[in-house]
């Protein structure tokens, strides 16, 4: 296929919130790339009165940032599920967090139902630095659990407290990745930025990472902790979008790292809490103009191997 055949395909690509193709649909892309479908680690499941907070918070981003985020999928759970699988996708995740003491293990509870009930969906974990911590998370990981999310901006809290040195221990040990979302983005925190997973992983260094959102806005900084530690991955969630760039552009000078670290780079999307349709992340990842190989591990090889996914 030709660069201009390649442009015109993802000038097609255009789907709309209710899920329909106007005029060539994700199974285009799908199908020229030859791979079963998507692989999607950073979308959100959780317990409606939680997601309910979640959508108030984005709806009060214009206020705290500058910056309205209106929300594209605001829909009810088994529509959100039908729209997902409608794009494609063929394996996802439930990323929840709690944001104070006894949340986690009420949460690790809803998404080990909501894992059984959709078996394409990656039974999800989260924790947080309090007592009783390690007991869940064995618990979680005795149960299956294949990834966790931690969230060092909603959470408040240093990844390297004595508190969480045994759960990290576990998941190192267990080689079960971790969602965290550390960068800055979309507004820093006490505990956001490179300094705190740079400590946190000189002390578990075959801890499996996925840095969400590319590290955004410190690309550069976690980029050279995935040249680092081969256990760390990035997380394309938001990244490279018309939305992402205006805020917090991804450097020109550090595309040719994308290339080099092509096979730990994964798909997110961050859906359902998105300010534009899904099939944009993927028109964003196109356009970089890495090309099919590129693209074809970041949207479904590499998570497919990380995850065990079969076709």
């Amino acid at each position: 296929m030709s660069a201009s055949d390649a442009d015109g395909l993802v000038a097609r690509l255009d789907i709309d919130a209710d899920g329909r193709s106007s005029q060539l649909d994700i199974d285009g892309l799908v199908a020229r790339l030859d791979i079963p479908g998507l692989v999607d680690v950073h979308t959100h499941f959780m317990p409606q009165n939680v997601l309910d907070k979640v959508w108030a918070y984005f709806d009060a981003v214009g206020p705290l940032t500058g910056v309205e985020w209106p929300i594209t999928y605001r829909e009810e759970e088994e529509r959100r599920l039908a729209l997902l699988r409608g794009f494609g996708v063929v394996a996802f995740t439930a990323m929840l967090y709690p944001h104070k003491p006894g949340m986690a293990a009420w949460l690790n509870s809803w998404a080990a139902d909501f894992a059984a009930r959709n078996p394409d969906c990656l039974h999800t974990a989260t924790l947080f630095p309090e007592p009783g911590v390690d007991a869940y998370v064995h618990q979680a990981l005795d149960a299956g659990a294949q990834v966790f999310k931690v969230h060092l901006q909603v959470g408040d809290f240093d990844p390297n407290v004595p508190e969480l040195d045994g759960s990290w221990g576990a998941l190192e040990d267990s080689g079960t990745p971790v969602v965290v979302h550390c960068g800055s983005g979309p507004s820093p925190g006490k505990f956001t930025g490179p300094g705190p997973m740079r400590r946190l992983l000189a002390r578990h260094p075959r801890l499996r990472v996925i840095v969400a959102h590319m590290g955004m806005p410190e690309y550069g900084d976690f980029l050279d902790l995935a040249q680092r530690y081969e256990g760390v991955h990035l997380d394309t969630t938001m990244a490279f979008t018309d939305f992402s760039e205006r805020l917090a552009p991804f450097p020109g000078a550090e595309r040719a790292r994308l290339v080099d670290l092509g096979d730990r780079i994964l798909l997110g999307s961050d859906f359902p809490n998105i300010p534009y349709p899904y099939v944009h992340q993927l028109h964003a990842l196109e356009r970089l103009g890495l090309g099919d190989d590129w693209l074809r591990r970041v949207l479904y090889e590499n998570g497919a191997a990380l995850f065990h996914v079969k076709p």
